[in-house]
C-alpha cells in the first residue's frame, strides 16, 4: 500500500488549503479512509473520516463546518478541503485506510500511513 499526501503549505489565519491523498495497492471501492494530524509533541489525532462510498462522514468537533472530506474512487484519491484555518490546525496531516476493527476515530484502526503533508497556519 502506498499513500501520497500533498497540498500542504504555509497559509495565514483564515486561509484555505486542499489536501489530496493518492492511494495505490488497495481497492479503494471498499475501503474506508481517514485523515489524522500530528502537531509537534502531540499524539496523532483524528480529523475526518469517510466510509467506502461516501455515505458516512465524521469530523473532529473543532473542524466541523470548516473542513470537508471527499473521495473519488475512480481516481483513487481522498481529499480534505480546509477553510477558515486557525493556528491550532498547524500539524502534519496524514491519510490512512481503515484496516483494523476499531472505531473509526481510533488511531489503532489505521496501520498504514503515507509521509504526510505539513500544514502551517501563521497568525
Amino acid at each position: 500500500v502506498q499513500l501520497q499526501a500533498s497540498g500542504g503549505g504555509l497559509v495565514e489565519v483564515g486561509g484555505s488549503l486542499r489536501l489530496s491523498c493518492v492511494v495505490s495497492g488497495i481497492p479503494m471501492y471498499n475501503t474506508d479512509m481517514a485523515w489524522f494530524r500530528q502537531a509537534p509533541g502531540q499524539e496523532r489525532e483524528f480529523v475526518a473520516y469517510i466510509n467506502w462510498n461516501g455515505g458516512r462522514i465524521a469530523y473532529l468537533d473543532s473542524v466541523k463546518g470548516r473542513f470537508t472530506i471527499s473521495r473519488d474512487n475512480a481516481k483513487n484519491t481522498v481529499n480534505l478541503r480546509m477553510n477558515s484555518l486557525k493556528p491550532e490546525d498547524t500539524a502534519v496531516y496524514y491519510c490512512g485506510p481503515r484496516d483494523r476493527n476499531h472505531d473509526y476515530i481510533d488511531r489503532r484502526a489505521y496501520t498504514t500511513w503515507g509521509q504526510g503533508t505539513q500544514v502551517t497556519v501563521s497568525s
